[in-house]
């Protein structure tokens, strides 16, 4: 008898302990239907927006191919157009990113001038010392294309574009689905496109006048 009350006491408690998991194991279902996984989604447009101020910022250099113009986007001092042939020395460009995302500062070469917006929409090249102007901050966006399209980082749903004659249009009036706004990065056929080997050094020979040894030149009075 005292065996059969042992087990007995054993089987309920067994079947009381697995009540008690099935009761949190259905606690613990309900707790992760209540807070769902974050959106890293969201994390990564948030993170993307802030300019990178501690990173070494990494240099491309390119052409930008205009759908439209059939030319190469063009920064002259405060004129931006999309007229270059290949090769121009105005259609290289610097394109420097602001953050570990896709967001960029486009600069000329040759003219040292940044691509950018003003308040109506119109692209204008500015001299920038620092970078705290969105209006001169572009995101890049590849298209289901394969063209890229360049949105300003200031106003959302402003893009670059050019018309057939490589005129500036406003970027109110643009919509990524437009030809006018999608481009083609291309490499610079022109000079080397580094900024440290566009002015070269010449390099100077030191002469010695004839049957000087340059190997253990003769001592002066000052070192006998």
């Amino acid at each position: 008898i005292n065996s059969l009350l042992i087990s007995s006491i054993a089987l309920y408690t067994n079947i009381k302990r697995q009540k008690n998991y099935l009761f949190y194991f259905s606690l613990c279902i309900k707790k992760g239907e209540n807070h769902p996984s974050p959106n890293f989604n969201q994390y990564v447009r948030t993170q993307g927006a802030v300019t990178d101020q501690l990173s070494r910022r990494q240099v491309r250099i390119y052409q930008l191919y205009s759908r439209t113009s059939g030319k190469h986007v063009q920064i002259q001092g405060k004129r931006v157009t999309a007229t270059a042939e290949d090769g121009n020395v105005y259609a290289r460009l610097f394109v420097e990113t602001d953050t570990f995302g896709s967001r960029v500062r486009i600069r000329g070469a040759e003219s040292g001038h940044y691509l950018c917006m003003n308040r109506k929409g119109k692209l204008v090249g500015k001299v920038q010392d620092t970078f705290v102007d969105l209006d001169c901050i572009f995101t890049e966006i590849v298209l289901e294309n394969n063209y890229t399209a360049f949105q300003n980082a200031k106003h959302e749903g402003w893009y670059v574009a050019f018309t057939r004659k490589g005129r500036p249009i406003k970027a109110s009036r643009t919509r990524e689905n437009q030809r006018e706004v999608h481009f083609i990065k291309r490499l610079h056929n022109g000079p080397p496109p580094f900024p440290n080997t566009d002015q070269s050094k010449h390099f100077e020979f030191i002469r010695f006048p004839q049957g000087t040894d340059v190997i253990n030149p003769p001592l002066s009075h000052d070192h006998i």
